[in-house]
């Protein structure tokens, strides 16, 4: 695995949408929940316009006659312009939402010392009591996904689904992800808990611990 990780990168495309693509490259990687066998970059959809434009355009229509009434979106891991486009795709006619101005609020939550997610007092007014879906860049072993949707109907918000760039499940606990891509796009792509992983199990190391926000090598 000497080879720079991003020199290994490889594009994936997502079925039926040729301009909605993902970087990835397989190999052994850490993350704060798992050890998995592929670093995931996403970072098109999250910075380009072109892209995020286009993965929301396909997100609404993922989500059209599942989710009625959406009235905020929370993102997480720097999917903010993802959420932005999103949300203007949602506000065409085809979602209900209650906001008494007639536009869905986009937030992101706080994640404090011992990463507890919270919403400021002057954020809570676009979580309670409003129509609620999590965006979210990837969901492997579910676990953020999981505290964010806590966190939010700890603060009076109604969770309605999940939507997530890549994700290796369709159903979070009682929640529906809507996703461009999942498992079966990135072949043998898989996630281990850290003592149950092939990898350290051979002698392998940890090439890079990642994140939603990219990899730090070790």
């Amino acid at each position: 695995m000497g080879n720079d990780i991003r020199e290994r990168l490889m594009k994936f495309t997502a079925k039926g949408e040729r301009h909605i693509t993902i970087m990835a490259v397989q190999g052994h990687f850490a993350t704060s929940q798992s050890h998995i066998n592929y670093y995931i970059d996403v970072t098109r959809i999250k910075i380009r316009a072109h892209e995020a434009l286009e993965a929301a355009k396909s997100l609404k229509e993922k989500m059209l006659h599942h989710i009625t009434t959406v009235d905020t979106i929370v993102c997480l891991d720097g999917t903010e312009v993802l959420g932005a486009f999103l949300a203007q795709e949602l506000e065409k006619g085809d979602f209900q939402m209650t906001n008494a101005h007639e536009t869905i609020y986009i937030c992101q939550p706080e994640e404090n010392s011992v990463h507890q997610f919270m919403f400021r007092e002057n954020v809570k007014p676009a979580i309670q009591g409003k129509n609620v879906i999590v965006l979210v860049d990837t969901a492997s072993t579910g676990e953020t996904v999981r505290r964010s949707a806590d966190c939010i109907e700890y603060y009076g918000g109604i969770v309605q689904g999940i939507v997530a760039i890549f994700s290796t499940k369709d159903k979070i606990d009682k929640y529906d992800v809507y996703t461009l891509f999942n498992q079966d796009d990135l072949p043998g792509y898989d996630t281990y808990e850290q003592h149950d992983c092939p990898y350290c199990k051979k002698g392998i190391p940890i090439e890079a611990v990642v994140n939603g926000y990219g990899y730090s090598k070790l």
